[in-house]
Formats: structure tokens, C-alpha cells, sequence
């Protein structure tokens, strides 16, 4: 792919062009380790480093052509410079630019909110592709192009990837794409530039404080992505949540609310729960479906109204939904010899551990023990550690606090911000070991026939991650280990 720069500055609002914009560029990046011959680099200041100390690295690699919020110090002959006011903006409305503005000829539809975007994004996916259209999807779990699969590396990619999957997304031929958006990826910009026909917001609870300092500052990162939907798009709200409203206060798109509880446009009451899936009326017609727990109800009837929106048919749409299956690593769930359940989950915020543990109390039949394996994420949110900690040992029989990703911090530090959550009466029926292979273990060795052991924090991951280095770690395969079970995927 070769384009003119001359052809996609005229996108941004330009302060100060230093050489000549005729010149030919072959590839777009902001990571000057990623720059060869030909490749324009945008000079972003991050949250960990400043791309303005990389741009002679990124000379010296080829790069014919620089944008930048200030000039360096010394400039180098035959080399352009482009100056901005905002790199980070630059840097998302050229990146579509140069790969011709693929979310224009896509009917991309984002979802954010602190829970529920993983699995509404999957299943919004599987089900377009089952109705006949191919499709793509960014999500924590994987990305995907049709069916080839992109292993992501974070919840939104970065613009550069963003564009460059969406153009491939173009060329396999996908109609519609679901994306994750996330509060981080709003505020450092990395979805402008990109035309959404659809926004959903499922909800907001306590999570990334560490990133936004104050829940207020958290609701603004999340009303931004409403703020910027175009004219002719939709957005689509939860109505039971407290909050929803607030996001489309200043959107040019037109708001329709689902809920469960509250007057919406899409309506959704659970009939009847078990393990094996629910009974659910939603719209006016009773379905059966293999997902368990009021918020995957709340799942379920965003995907269902999202398509509805889209123009798709109530009879087909709700068909489908009642074939899916679950979304890897939420409430997945496996049962051993003796008749324990295990259920792993990604929960690993207060809401979302008290969403999963409702749910178990909801399809228990008697006076089975409920036993929770939980921790929480170092160099994160400490604010949510001790309430994280207080509501599992409420509504759980037992409690085993553990490690979850410690990265840089000593797990025992987690442990005791969490540990400082809960009186004498849940100290009692809570046990501390950092070694999460142990507490698993710990947690089978105490279950018996009929209990249900949740694995909370971090349902699909594959991975621990301790002092920078990533070991490989799976609670699905260790609980089938010790269960007896193959870890061979059906």
C-alpha cells in the first residue's frame, strides 16, 4: 500500500509543515522500533514515554516524513516535519486516512462500559456470521477477520492496528465489525477517526481508578464515545443503570434504551435458571438459552436489540440466540466424578463478583457450600481490593484470597489490602495463599458433593503475570486437572 502524504494530512489540522508533503508513504507508525523505509512516524507522547525523544531513531530507520507537537531541537535535511496541536488525534485520523477510512465501508458497532462488552461483542459476532453476513470483531479474548483469528494484545488496539485490521476486515470481504471500546482507548484516542453506525453501553461500576483517578473522570471517559457518534447512527442503552442516561445527554445519535427492570424499548425477564442455561421472555417471546445469570440476560438482550436496530429479523435473531454457546472464561463452568462444580469467571471487580455470586445462590438447590477463589491485579486500582474481598467472603460459604496477575507488586501486599476489607466474622471463613495453583487445589480438596467452586479474575487468561515475565497459567486447565478431566477444547 503506497499513499501520498499530501493526501492524508489534509484530514488533520495541520499548525506547520516543514519540507515538502509529496512524498510517498508505505506504512504509518507511532512505535519507531516498527519504522523502515518509507514509514510516516507520528511522534505521540504516551503514558510511559514521549515518541518526541524516537524521531531520530525513527529517521535513521527510514522515515521520510515526521509528525510532531513541537520541531526537535535539530532538524534533519530531507526530512519533513508535520506539526500538530494533538499527536494522539493525528495519529488515529491518519491512521484511517492511510488505510482509506475502512470503518466507513464497514457497519462498525462499538460497546463499552466496565462489564458485559467481551461476551456482548462475541456473541454479536457468532451471530451475524450465523445470519449470513461475514464478519469481524475486536475483543480482550482474540481478534477476528471472518474466521482467522488475531490474537489481541489489548481490549481496543491501537489506531495503527485498529485501521490496518479493518482494512483486512475490507478485503476478506466483512459487512459488519463489534468492537470492545474501552475507557483508556477513548481518552488516548485511539477510536477517533472511526465511524461507528452503533454504540451500546451496558454499565458502569468501580473499576480503573488507578488509570482515572475518580469515578466521575471514569463516567467521562466512557460519555465520550457517545459524545462523538455521527448523525444517522444509533445508541443503544442500558436503562437500569443509573448512569445511561448521562451518556447520550450531548449525542448527535439516536438513543433506545433495553432493560430489565426499567421502561425500555427491548424488554427481558427471566422465567426459570438452572445450570444449564435459562428461560428467558425477551420481547414478548420465551426462549431458551444455554447462559446462565441475570447479567448475561442483560448480555443476551443487548446483542438481540442491537440487531434489531441493525434490521435484522426478531424471529431469526432470537432463533439463533437460543443455539449459542457460552463465551470462554465467563461462567464456564465443569463438573467432577464426586459432583462438585467448578465455575471460572473473569470477574475482577466488586459488581461484576457480585453479578456471578447471585447467580450460584440463585441455582443452588440446598445447603451446598459455596467456596470462592478470588485476588486482584497488581500495579491496578487498590481501592477496589478490600471491597472486592468483603463481598466475596458475604456471599460465599468460604474464601480463599490468592494472587491475579501480582506483575510488580509483592502478592502479599494485594492480599492484605483485601485482607483489610473484611470484620473478624468474614476473617473466619477466609483463608490467605499467594500461590493460586494451591488455592485451587485448597478450594477442590474442601468441596464436596453438590458445592460449587468459583474461580474468580481471570477467566480466559492463560497466563500469571509476576515481575514482567508471563508464566503460563490456566484456571480452566488446573481445576480439570485436578478434577480428573481432559483439558482437550471440544
Amino acid at each position: 500500500m503506497k499513499v501520498n502524504l499530501s493526501d492524508i494530512v489534509k484530514d488533520i489540522d495541520v499548525l506547520q509543515i516543514q519540507g515538502s508533503a509529496d512524498i510517498r508513504l508505505s506504512g504509518i507508525e507511532f512505535d519507531s522500533r516498527k519504522v523502515v523505509a518509507g514509514t510516516l512516524f507520528i511522534a505521540v507522547k504516551g503514558t510511559q514515554s514521549d515518541g518526541h525523544e524516537f524521531i531520530q531513531s525513527a529517521i535513521g530507520a527510514g522515515a521520510p516524513a515526521i509528525v510532531c507537537e513541537h520541531l526537535p531541537a535539530a532538524v534533519s535535511p530531507g526530512v519533513t516535519y508535520v506539526v500538530v496541536k494533538d499527536a494522539a488525534f493525528a495519529l488515529a485520523i491518519l491512521a484511517s486516512a492511510f488505510y482509506g477510512h475502512p470503518s466507513r465501508k464497514l457497519r462498525l458497532v462499538g460497546i463499552t462500559g466496565t462489564n458485559g462488552k467481551t461476551t456482548t461483542v462475541t456473541l454479536l459476532y457468532r451471530l451475524f456470521n450465523s445470519l449470513g453476513y461475514k464478519s469481524g470483531c475486536f475483543t480482550t479474548i482474540r481478534n477476528y477477520i471472518g474466521e482467522q483469528v488475531v490474537e489481541a494484545t489489548h481490549t481496543t488496539p491501537d489506531p495503527v492496528q485498529l485501521n490496518r485490521i479493518m482494512n483486512d476486515m475490507i478485503e476478506a470481504g466483512c459487512e459488519y465489525a463489534f468492537m470492545e471500546v474501552s475507557s483508556h482507548a477513548l481518552v488516548q484516542k485511539r477510536v477517533a477517526g472511526l465511524t461507528f453506525a452503533g454504540g451500546i453501553f451496558s454499565n458502569i461500576t468501580h473499576d480503573h481508578l488507578d488509570y482515572h483517578k475518580t469515578f466521575e473522570e471514569y463516567i467521562k471517559a466512557k460519555k465520550l464515545f457517545f459524545d462523538n457518534m455521527p448523525e444517522g447512527s444509533f445508541s443503544l442503552i442500558n436503562a437500569d443503570d443509573r448512569n445511561g442516561k448521562i451518556m447520550v445527554q450531548n449525542t448527535r445519535s439516536a438513543a433506545s434504551y433495553y432493560g430489565i427492570r426499567s421502561m425500555a424499548d427491548f424488554k427481558a425477564k427471566i422465567i426459570e435458571s438452572h445450570l444449564n442455561g435459562m428461560l428467558l421472555n425477551m420481547d414478548n417471546t420465551e426462549i431458551w438459552t444455554r447462559f446462565i445469570g441475570e447479567f448475561n440476560a442483560y448480555n443476551l438482550l443487548a446483542v438481540y436489540s442491537c440487531a434489531r436496530l441493525l434490521g435484522q429479523d426478531k424471529g431469526e435473531v432470537l432463533r439463533l440466540i437460543s443455539l449459542m454457546d457460552t463465551v470462554e472464561g465467563r461462567f464456564q463452568y465443569v463438573q467432577s466424578a464426586q459432583g462438585v462444580t467448578a465455575v471460572v469467571d473473569y470477574a475482577h471487580t466488586p459488581d461484576a463478583i457480585v453479578n456471578v455470586l447471585k447467580t450460584i445462590t440463585q441455582i443452588r438447590k440446598g445447603n451446598e457450600q459455596v467456596i470462592t477463589v478470588v485476588g486482584a491485579g497488581g500495579n491496578r486500582d487498590k481501592t477496589k481490593r478490600p471491597v472486592m474481598a468483603k463481598v466475596a467472603a458475604e456471599m460465599s460459604d468460604r474464601v480463599i484470597l490468592t494472587a491475579d496477575n501480582p506483575r510488580n507488586e509483592d502478592p502479599m501486599d494485594i492480599l492484605n489490602d483485601m485482607k483489610a476489607g473484611l470484620d473478624k466474622k468474614l476473617l473466619d471463613k477466609t483463608m490467605i495463599q499467594p500461590d493460586r495453583r494451591e488455592a485451587i487445589k485448597t478450594a477442590c480438596l474442601m468441596a464436596g458433593k453438590g458445592d460449587i467452586i468459583l474461580i474468580a479474575g481471570k477467566g480466559h487468561e492463560t497466563y500469571q503475570e509476576i515481575k514482567g515475565v508471563r508464566h503460563h497459567f490456566s484456571d480452566m486447565e488446573e481445576v480439570k486437572a485436578l478434577f480428573g478431566l481432559s483439558n482437550e477444547k471440544s
